[in-house]
This record gives C-alpha cells, structure tokens and sequence, in this order.
C-alpha cells in the first residue's frame, strides 16, 4: 500500500507485432506492482507494427485503476521518442501535423496514450528488443500470439482508411 498522498509505483513493459506489415497484428503488455504481474494481450486483423506498438501503451495504462507514477518500457524508438521528446504533443497541438505537409499517423491512437498520460506520471524508457529482458520478451510472446488468435478484432481506423503508417 501506498501512503496517503503518493503515487503507486507500477512497471509496464509492452510490445507490438504484427504479421506482415499491415497484416494481422496484436500487442502484449505486463504489469509489474508491489510482487504482482497481470499480462494483457489482444490481436487484430489487419493493422500495422506501429499501431500495436502504440496500442500495447495504451492497453498498458489503460488497465490502472487509479493515477499512478509508471515506468514504461518499450522496444519502439517510435513510441518512446514520441512520447518523451513532445513529438506526439507538438503534433496534436499542429492538428496531427508532423510539419506542415505532412500529416502525422495514427493520431487516434496518439491522443489516447497522451490523455492516459496526462492521468498518470509516466517515464518512457526505450529497451533493446530481442535482446533478453524477460519481460520484454515476454510481451513479444503475447503480442505475436495474439496476432495469430483465432477471433481478432478490428482496428476500425485503419481498415477504414482514416489512418496508416
């Protein structure tokens, strides 16, 4: 337990994959509190690696139940830089402009993870992908194994065309 008055410490790892690019796709998130682990998953049928890259954050935070102070790891230099170096915020604030010809992608997605950020404290820390952090290894696990699952779901962005990457 917490004192009164401070924030829960919780440690997230998350991954995306997806097979072909797009293709069927699906992230992997676990949960790391107080000597407790809950792992998340879930595959779509068409999407892109970004996208789960970004949804596995979002699913990630998402699950807290209350603000806290989190330590997100990820393998995406997307994810991470986006979020840590103000890109998707500098983004949002142009109307999902990355310059001013270019649109910036998956915005829907973006304006999720930064609103769930603005909720709790969070320090996105890069990891080197395949390089044998269990947990990150574990979150490609979840996320391949949920890219081949029998019943995705849609991701109604991109298959409607309103995003891409």
């Amino acid at each position: 337990m917490s004192p009164p008055g401070t924030l829960k410490h919780v440690t997230i790892y998350t991954d995306g994959a997806c097979l072909g690019n797009p293709g069927p796709g699906g992230y992997g998130a676990v949960l790391l509190y107080n000597g407790n682990r809950r792992e998340l998953s879930g595959g779509y049928r068409k999407t892109t690696n970004n996208r789960m890259e970004i949804m596995a954050a979002i699913v990630g935070l998402r699950s807290l139940k209350e603000p806290c102070r989190v330590t997100l790891h990820s393998d995406s230099r997307y994810v991470v830089d986006a979020m840590s170096k103000g890109w998707a915020r500098r983004w949002r604030e142009r109307n999902w402009k990355r310059n001013a010809k270019e649109p910036a992608r998956n915005p829907d997605l973006w304006a999720e993870l930064l609103d769930l950020s603005d909720r709790h404290r969070v320090d996105y820390r890069w990891v080197k992908g395949h390089a044998g952090d269990a947990h990150n290894e574990r979150c490609d696990e979840l996320a391949n194994t949920a890219a081949r699952g029998p019943e995705p779901a849609i991701d109604e962005a991109y298959e409607n065309g309103a995003d891409s990457s």
